[in-house]
């Protein structure tokens, strides 16, 4: 039992490292691609300005991103969302069926997720694109308890595809959201966190599978 245990522990850290390593090299990718953008984007700066503009003026209204539905509460906790989830890019403000969302139409920039730990409350609508890329969203209100919010921290900054920040507007005090799906857990060592990590950091329901996790919003 405890070779097994050990075997699963170095694949985890395995396939971690790997991701890492994978997410870098993007990094370095995107840095040599925006870097050939900026030159051809200077042209069509001014047509490009008056047409966010517009952009922005036409889509200021409320959305649901496509968000009907319902969770169904599997037997291992997980609520899975039942419905069609908008995977749009939109400036306009989108209104979620549930908090934090799990899917639905979003910001075309995403929330930094390399491991990222945030103080303050995210745009939900940047964090869903960071799910999109196969994210997992820690979220917590001022009910946790500050042990777990530090030791749920000190995980995800050494976890890729994953982000972190707090959220007074979710109705427990630690929850986990990946695309589709979500869950509550009772503290940083409830058991249910790993597993939860385990099967949707990158797991199958990522609708964007290796899509960057850098190079997105900061705070």
């Amino acid at each position: 039992m405890g070779s097994a245990k050990k075997s699963t522990s170095a694949a985890r850290k395995a396939r971690i490292e790997e991701m890492r390593r994978a997410e870098q090299a993007r990094a370095r990718r995107n840095r040599i691609l925006v870097i050939t953008a900026s030159v051809l984007a200077v042209a069509g700066l001014t047509a490009g300005t008056v047409a966010l503009v517009q952009s922005q003026s036409d889509d200021s209204t409320a959305a649901d991103g496509k968000g009907k539905g319902h969770f169904v509460t599997g037997s291992d906790g997980v609520r899975t969302w039942k419905g069609t989830l908008g995977r749009t890019h939109v400036v306009k403000t989108v209104t979620y069926p549930m908090e934090p969302p799990v899917g639905g139409d979003h910001n075309q920039v995403w929330m930094n997720c390399n491991g990222d730990v945030y103080t303050k409350a995210l745009n939900n609508m940047n964090a869903v694109h960071s799910l999109e890329h196969g994210a997992v969203w820690v979220t917590y209100t001022t009910k946790a308890k500050k042990a777990d919010v530090d030791a749920l921290a000190a995980k995800v900054k050494k976890t890729p595809y994953t982000l972190m920040s707090p959220d007074d507007r979710q109705k427990d005090p630690i929850m986990l959201s990946a695309w589709g799906h979500q869950r509550t857990v009772t503290s940083a060592t409830d058991p249910n966190v790993d597993k939860f990590f385990a099967k949707f950091v990158q797991g199958e329901q990522t609708p964007e599978p290796g899509a960057a996790c850098t190079g997105g919003l900061g705070q």
